[in-house]
């Protein structure tokens, strides 16, 4: 008879969710002592795990010129994709800044929990989530569904 198969290698549902629980409460822990697991890598652990292959490389077979040129090639991909990223974040709330200051003035049509509001925007904030004053009202810059060129021209009618 051979040993493995005296062995019980499954875990029991109870074992199971006794891990768990004991899973969650150490990441509760490290949350509350300031850190968070990460389900990415950025730039700074790319660096990390670089310089620790490099220290931890076999000195009679050293990373050949090629793979260290490559993979500082992705450090630097993605050092720029990181960069091109902070500022699409930055021109979009600016972008969303200028169009919200922009409707003060115009007319506009409003759908925000599940309700349709008409008006005229009297005011409008800036900052990551701008927002307007329509009718007294604040609504966030994300609800004005139509924005009419001319306060006269609404809905396609004069009035």
């Amino acid at each position: 008879m051979e040993i493995g198969s005296l062995l019980n290698t499954g875990m029991s549902s109870q074992d199971q969710t006794l891990v768990q629980l004991q899973v969650d409460s150490f990441n509760k822990s490290l949350a509350v002592n300031g850190r968070t697991a990460k389900t990415e890598l950025g730039k700074d652990d790319f660096l990390t795990l670089l310089i620790t292959q490099l220290s931890h490389q076999d000195p009679t077979a050293p990373m050949e010129d090629t793979q260290f040129i490559a993979q500082m090639a992705q450090f630097s991909s993605l050092e720029q994709m990181t960069n091109m990223s902070a500022g699409f974040t930055k021109l979009a709330s600016l972008i969303g800044n200028s169009e919200a200051s922009a409707a003060v003035g115009k007319t506009v049509d409003i759908e925000a929990d599940g309700q349709s509001v008409s008006g005229t925007i009297t005011a409008a904030t800036r900052g990551e989530s701008p927002s307007v004053m329509v009718n007294g009202q604040w609504y966030g810059w994300a609800d004005v569904k139509t924005v009419y060129a001319d306060k006269n021209t609404y809905g396609g009618n004069d009035k």
